[in-house]
């Protein structure tokens, strides 16, 4: 399933060797037919939006959408588990079944990062992958909806991520939620707060040993008490 490390290349960090390889990303879209036509028609128009940029001005553009707050963090569980050491020992679940498969991590990216779960999702069985999308999809339908309300064209990665694994049963409340929730005010605290929960995740170590191989790693907080939560944090 190339496609979806097409859309895991399109969430990440610009580099230049995706710029140089924007033809063989729209091959892949167009040849593999894993999207809906309408969710192809956008991702592909998202590839065409890199064609003659300038990198640095991506890349500032992109710091800007992403990194700038909490709202639009590309880690899944900062979305569930915020600050708290559940967020860490979720972590290392999921680390944990990355390692099962024997995908190895090469980057310093913590493993509920979206574009690193999309690689691994790519080199597995699709009723798999598939299934793991859909536990993940109350937080990327989220994320979609705000960069929706954005305008911003990656909600379409967000939107074909939906049509292949399905939409999240509380799809209803979560775009209400990104429809009225007001400002993210995390970014003047921003550095503080990652460094802390650093620090949760490292700690959290000694946690995995008790865990029994039953637990899903991608499981969601149940959906009533997540959008609870996602008030709370306003």
């Amino acid at each position: 399933m190339r496609t979806l490390k097409v859309l895991s290349l399109l969430l990440s960090y610009p580099e230049a060797e995706m710029l140089a390889a924007l033809d063989e990303m729209t091959t892949v879209i167009e040849q593999e037919q894993l999207l809906l036509a309408a969710h192809k028609k956008s991702v592909l128009a998202l590839i065409d939006t890199y064609r003659g940029v300038d990198l640095l001005d991506v890349q500032e553009a992109y710091v800007a959408l992403f990194d700038r707050g909490r709202f639009l963090s590309l880690h899944i569980f900062e979305h569930v588990h915020g600050e708290s050491r559940d967020r860490g020992q979720a972590m290392v679940n999921l680390l944990q079944m990355y390692e099962a498969h024997g995908f190895e991590l090469s980057t310093q990216e913590l493993p509920d990062y979206i574009p690193l779960f999309l690689e691994f999702l790519s080199q597995q069985e699709q009723t798999e992958a598939v299934q793991l999308l859909h536990d993940a999809m109350p937080v990327l339908s989220l994320l979609g909806a705000r960069l929706t309300e954005r305008s911003s064209p990656f909600n379409a990665i967000f939107e074909a991520l939906a049509g292949f694994a399905g939409e999240p049963e509380a799809l209803a409340d979560i775009l209400h939620l990104a429809a009225t929730e007001g400002e993210d005010e995390t970014l003047v605290n921003m550095d503080e707060i990652w460094e802390e929960e650093a620090v949760s995740f490292m700690g959290a170590k000694d946690a995995c040993n008790s865990q029994t191989a039953t637990v899903s790693p991608i499981t969601i907080t149940p959906r009533d008490q997540y959008l609870k939560a996602q008030h709370r944090s306003l």
